[in-house]
């Protein structure tokens, strides 16, 4: 059985027992999280879409750690003018378990 969240205006598949790596949340690390923008269910042949979400579903995240992703160079150049830039970029992500799915 999974479902699809919405977390941060992206949607996700979480599965009990899985991590997800999710844009930076304003938690801290240990607290627990209850999701209620679930937009669809699966469990079998049985599925259920919400419209836009899926009544009386909540899923329990759990905050694990927050990382940060490999750093992105980004360089412009305009050649014969002089012209280079130099700018770099990491981007921060929250590691969330999904502890269980309440339907």
């Amino acid at each position: 059985m999974y479902v699809l969240l919405e977390i941060l205006g992206k949607q996700y598949k979480a599965e009990v027992g899985k991590q997800l790596r999710v844009d930076l949340v304003n938690n801290k690390v240990g607290e627990s999280l209850d999701c209620s923008s679930v937009l669809a269910v699966v469990d079998g042949a049985n599925v259920r879409f919400g419209a836009p979400y899926v009544e009386g579903v909540t899923v329990k995240l759990t905050h694990m750690s927050d990382i940060k992703d490999k750093k992105v160079k980004v360089y412009k150049f305009r050649r014969r003018k002089g012209y280079r830039r130099t700018q770099g970029h990491r981007q921060q992500y929250s590691i969330l378990n999904v502890d269980s799915i309440n339907l």
